[in-house]
C-alpha cells in the first residue's frame, strides 16, 4: 500500500488560485499512474487530472487551460496547480495512485483522505 498525505485545500474567492499536494510514502518514479480526483456536492467522483509515468497528462474539459498536474521525483509529491478558480471547483480533491504489486501479482489503487477547496464570493 502507498500511503498519501494531502494539503492545500482552501476557502477562496472566485479567479484565485490554490496549489494542492500530495506526498506518497514511497517514490513515485514507480507508481505507474497519478491522479487527482474531486467529488462535488451532489455529484460522482470524476477524474480531474492524470499524470503517467512516461510523462503524459491528461485533463478533465472542465479545467484545461486552468489546471496543471505534475510530479516531483525527489520529493515524492504529486501537485495540482489550479488557477482562474471558478465556483463550479468547489469540491472535495483525491489524490490517487494506480500501480502494479508484484508482490500479489496485481495492480494497487490506492487513495488519499481528501482535501476540501471551496470557491466562493
Amino acid at each position: 500500500q502507498v500511503q498519501l498525505v494531502e494539503s492545500g485545500g482552501d476557502l477562496v474567492q472566485p479567479g484565485g488560485s490554490l496549489r494542492l499536494s500530495c506526498a506518497a510514502s514511497r517514490s513515485i518514479f514507480m507508481l505507474d499512474d497519478m491522479a487527482w480526483y474531486r467529488q462535488a456536492p451532489g455529484k460522482q467522483r470524476e477524474l480531474v487530472a492524470t499524470s503517467a509515468l512516461g510523462g503524459s497528462t491528461n485533463y478533465a474539459e472542465s479545467v484545461k487551460g486552468r489546471f496543471t498536474i505534475s510530479r516531483d521525483i525527489a520529493k515524492n509529491t504529486v501537485y495540482l496547480q489550479m488557477n482562474s478558480l471558478k465556483t463550479e471547483d468547489t469540491a472535495v480533491y483525491y489524490c490517487n495512485a494506480r500501480w502494479w504489486d508484484s508482490n500479489r501479482g496485481s495492480w494497487n489503487d490506492d487513495w488519499g483522505q481528501g482535501t476540501q477547496v471551496a470557491v466562493s464570493s
